[in-house]
């Protein structure tokens, strides 16, 4: 999913637009977080994440309501990818907050010499070259190594212990002695540039020997189609062993790989990655000292002494400064000289030193308030713009895509560019065979910028970019939807082999019934295969009724799932897939056996893929009204509008015969959502959706539920109880209440449960850990109960508090 729509003043957006675009950000930036923290292949540049964040970031605090604690404004992103037992950090491991300029900087400064009262408003700072790289903890207990995870979702990472204990600079024992009963070591992995060259030197070795190999085992067999198998030996030899793209995929790769369940050359190439890792400790987490003696830490830069004399690896590019001229010194040194240190670096990292006021300043769900990281801006390359094409992804919206030249930009490999519709391409001033100015900061696909004037006669032949009037994917005229809009779409959306992959992949998504088999490879797998030439799913119809001999025959071309291009690999190669079969190796002796019984053995067998797909099918039957209502692909019906229409009616069949004053006057919901809900239930493709889904035992119907009527009744009524009225705000930890508990409590007390402070909070229930939302409350002034305070509020109201 590509986002190519413009930021908008989130103040001038009215509520149902908020919620809208709140969604469709939210679900962009967890597909983002995926791709980084569990696939190790970004989808987007980390300067449009960072914009998306801040977006993000912006709608909530203009319509504070749309903020809660699963917003990825709160969370730190990453799960566990297959394959990695889960471990527990003994302590939060956080992500960090952003800026992007200097006056930011500065700005953050002055909120930090203010919110600890700093005599003159200078703190001391350490300062640290933002590695790019992956972020681990190494838990020693009495100096020895006993675990190595990798960040995770900030509470819960990987267990990559095997793969760290390969690391050289990781010590197994801390030298020295004096060392914690326990100590977190937090640092990050990275691959050195000189290292990642050599890398990919040998990875270059590898397909050579992989293909000599296989050219011998074809000389042993004297086949009749030996050229066909070099060929075949060639392609597969690019596959195994491809050209990394940048030292921060490699390392994330390498220290994440399975060695035990590698073999040959491709284990040959797994222990050259990691034995490629290098580490530098920036943190500590959890730290406990027995009782006696023991070294006293007042600074970070303290702990980073003491990691050297146990032998770990601390950055030598550090600096301890006093006030934030000196980090602006340290950011202008790095500008000029960021290609002149051993690894890749995108940042300054901030941090006050001292370890009272960093416990002083706190933290937020996902962030220090004592650190920050500045962004370098984005790096700039020139490139020949070879051609422009056009995809079409879930909504119709046909996007031309720029095809370059390929080349590296802040180490990784782009050969493609969104150019995001045709009045795009003409602001720009771009024309095919023009040099063009691509700017990128991070990993993946950058941002094209105009054409290089002063290339603009060179010679090359140009050819202005001309829309196409029809659909590349089935042959429909495009259009404008609405007066005005500058996207042309395709309106063959039932059977558009692109929108149909779109839709497909979106109802697995996060956002929708959660099916993590079933991603952009399956859907497209499902929709669109090369082979059978007739497609499992000619729409999401027939989705829950797959079975394993429909899957077994694919093969697919993979391609992106907006603009429905085809993807390649770093040797330029389309990716090809067999997402639900595997190859069977049968023994020598088997086949003899096999032979001399006139039997022929199996080629393939099913993968756990295929078996997975069924089985998460299976279980999404019966999950949640609020996914399937999302999974319909309903215009504008996002998490947010598809939980408020699942909690006010209760089933489908309430929401399709409402009214549309009845569907408008549903918080969350309103008039524009309503009219998209009434025009989707118009069209006869879209009803045999749902009768396919409902016979297959789609549950579309939440158990028990009284029914819309009953809640207008309720809503009539007005709220009862002693919190009649109020609202009320939970945040951190309590003793005697979940999250959810003290929610529903606030609830069944008569009271809106708020995920948000505003000023139209009237009281806020600080726990353990309470972080930003305690900051926020303080400063409107609004009044703060502990656990205890909360408990006689919900059972006497405001008046048990004075009591």
């Amino acid at each position: 999913m590509t986002d190519t729509t413009e930021p908008t003043d989130p103040a001038a957006l009215d509520e149902p637009a908020a919620q809208r675009r709140w969604a469709e950000l939210a679900t962009l930036v967890e597909e983002d977080q995926r791709a980084y923290y569990q696939q190790d292949a970004p989808k987007v540049s980390d300067a449009e994440y960072d914009a998306r964040m801040r977006e993000l970031e912006a709608i909530e605090a203009a319509h504070p309501a749309l903020r809660s604690p699963e917003s990825p404004t709160q969370r730190v992103g990453g799960q566990a990818a297959a394959g990695f037992a889960t471990v527990e950090h003994l302590e939060r491991m956080l992500s960090l907050d952003n800026v992007f300029s200097i006056d930011e900087l500065r700005a953050w400064d002055a909120r930090i010499a203010r919110d600890l009262d700093v005599e003159g408003g200078e703190v001391g700072y350490l300062s640290e070259v933002k590695i790019d790289g992956l972020a681990i903890a190494l838990l020693y207990e009495r100096g020895r190594l006993v675990r190595a995870a990798t960040r995770g979702d900030g509470q819960t990472g990987e267990d990559i212990t095997a793969n760290a204990l390969r690391i050289a600079e990781i010590p197994r024992r801390l030298a020295g002695d004096d060392h914690p009963e326990v100590v977190e070591v937090r640092g990050e992995v990275f691959i050195p540039v000189a290292a990642f060259d050599r890398l990919n030197e040998l990875q270059e070795q590898l397909r050579e020997r992989a293909v000599t190999e296989a050219r011998e085992r074809a000389d042993s067999r004297a086949t009749s189609s030996r050229a066909f198998d070099e060929e075949r030996a060639r392609v597969a030899a690019l596959r195994r062993f491809p050209q990394f793209a940048n030292p921060r995929n490699a390392a994330a790769g390498g220290l994440r790989q399975l060695l035990d369940k590698k073999s040959g050359l491709e284990r040959e190439a797994g222990l050259a990655r990691v034995e490629s890792l290098r580490i530098y400790a920036h943190g500590v987490g959890a730290l406990q000292w027995t009782e006696g003696e023991h070294a006293e830490l007042a600074n970070q830069s303290d702990a980073y002494a003491l990691f050297e004399q146990w032998g770990i690896p601390v950055s030598p590019h550090n600096r301890v400064v006093q006030g934030i001229e000196g980090v602006v010194d340290m950011i202008t040194h790095f500008a000029e000289h960021r290609h002149d240190i051993e690894h890749q670096l995108d940042g300054i990292v901030v941090k006050v030193d001292a370890l009272a006021d960093q416990r002083r300043l706190g933290a937020t769900s996902r962030a220090p308030r004592w650190a920050t990281a500045y962004k370098y801006p984005p790096e700039e390359v020139n490139t020949r713009l070879v051609a422009i094409q056009v995809g079409v992804g879930r909504t119709g919206r046909a996007t031309p895509y720029a095809v370059m030249e390929p080349v590296t930009v802040a180490g990784s490999t782009v050969r493609q560019a969104t150019l995001h519709n045709q009045d795009v391409v003409k602001a720009k001033g771009v024309r095919i065979g023009d040099m063009v100015v691509l700017r990128k900061a991070g990993d993946v696909i950058p941002e094209i910028l105009g054409p290089v004037p002063a290339l603009a006669d060179d010679g090359y032949p140009r050819e202005d970019f001309v829309m196409p009037g029809e659909c590349p994917e089935c042959g429909t005229a495009l259009r404008a939807m609405k007066e005005g809009d500058v996207d042309l779409r395709c309106p063959n959306a039932e059977s558009c082999p692109a929108q149909v992959r779109g839709r497909v992949e979106h109802i697995g998504s996060r956002g929708g019934l959660d099916v993590e088999a079933l991603g952009e490879v399956t859907a497209a797998a499902l929709t669109q295969p090369d082979v059978p030439a007739d497609p499992p799913l000619r729409t999401e119809a027939g989705l829950f009724d797959l079975t394993l001999e429909q899957l077994l025959p694919i093969e697919v071309v993979v391609r992106d799932a907006e603009t429905g291009l085809p993807k390649v690999d770093d040797d330029g190669e389309v990716r090809r897939r067999t997402p639900f079969r595997k190859r069977l190796n049968h023994s020598r002796a088997a086949r003899l056996a096999a032979e001399e019984a006139g039997e022929a053995l199996p080629d393939h067998e099913p993968s756990s893929q295929a078996t997975k797909l069924l089985d998460e099918l299976d279980r999404a039957r019966t999950k949640d009204l609020w996914r399937i209502l999302v999974s319909l692909n309903i215009r504008h019906v996002g998490p947010v509008a598809a939980r408020a229409l699942a909690d006010w009616f209760g089933s489908l069949d309430a929401i399709r015969s409402a009214s549309r004053e009845d569907l408008a006057a549903v918080e969350g919901v309103g008039p524009v959502i309503a009219d998209e809900l009434l025009a989707w239930f118009e069209v006869d493709w879209h009803r045999e959706i749902v009768e396919a889904w409902a016979a297959a035992g789609v549950r579309f119907a939440i158990p028990d539920h009284p029914g819309p009527a009953v809640m207008a009744e309720k809503a009539a009524e007005g709220p009862t109880g002693p919190l009649a009225g109020l609202t009320v705000v939970v945040t951190g930890s309590l003793e005697g209440y979940t999250r959810d508990g003290a929610k529903e409590a606030v609830i069944a007390a008569g009271g809106k449960a708020a995920g948000s402070v505003s000023k139209k909070t009237d009281y806020v229930v600080v726990g353990e850990n309470a972080g930003s939302k305690e900051t926020k409350a303080r400063d409107l002034g609004l009044p703060i109960l502990d656990e205890d305070a909360f408990t006689r509020l919900l059972e006497g109201g405001p008046e048990a508090l004075a009591e």
